[in-house]
């Protein structure tokens, strides 16, 4: 087939049959997009109308309007919430929160432990020991004020145990 168009436009050497079995495969791909197209129409279609579902624009926009309210408000708790949250690890800070306890025998002729070391410390290891000393004449309590881990008065050894266990985390409480 010979022609003047086929010609002008740089394809008159071409056989005729290639260049219609290369029509039909670009209409073949253009089918198969239209298709793709028209399942992604139905799909957006369904979506639309369950959006839509017994809704018109002023209901529409009074949900959007909603929901934008609800926005807002949620954003403004979780601010105070996160202010909320702040003032509570502040004070968690100075609660006391770590305990050390060491039983003991103040004197050898008496049994069962009765005497005690009690240590409570906050986050900074701040806070008192308050020691009770059994005896067959009674039981004597003192207490000391405990900064950053130590006492400014001697500690006994019980004490110190006391003390250590409260700054490590251990309140085991046997001496």
């Amino acid at each position: 087939m010979n022609s003047n168009f086929l010609n002008m436009i740089g394809l008159g050497g071409i056989d005729a049959g290639f260049l219609i079995l290369g029509l039909f495969v670009i209409n073949i791909i253009l089918l198969i997009l239209i298709i793709v197209a028209f399942v992604n129409i139905s799909s957006f279609k369904k979506k639309y109308k369950k959006f839509m579902l017994g809704k018109d624009g002023a209901s529409l926009e009074k949900d959007i309007m909603t929901l934008y309210e609800d926005n807002k408000f949620i954003k403004l708790n979780v601010s105070e919430n996160r202010d909320d949250i702040k003032k509570l690890f502040k004070k968690q800070e100075s609660s006391l929160q770590k305990i050390g306890l060491v039983k003991y025998d103040a004197f050898k002729e008496m049994g069962g432990k009765l005497s005690f070391a009690l240590v409570l410390l906050d986050e900074n290891n701040n806070g008192f020991l308050l020691n009770s000393v059994h005896s067959s004449d009674g039981c004597y309590s003192y207490t000391k004020r405990v900064k950053d881990g130590d006492s400014e008065i001697a500690l006994s050894n019980e004490e110190k145990v006391a003390v250590e266990r409260a700054v490590n985390g251990n309140p085991a409480t046997e001496g």
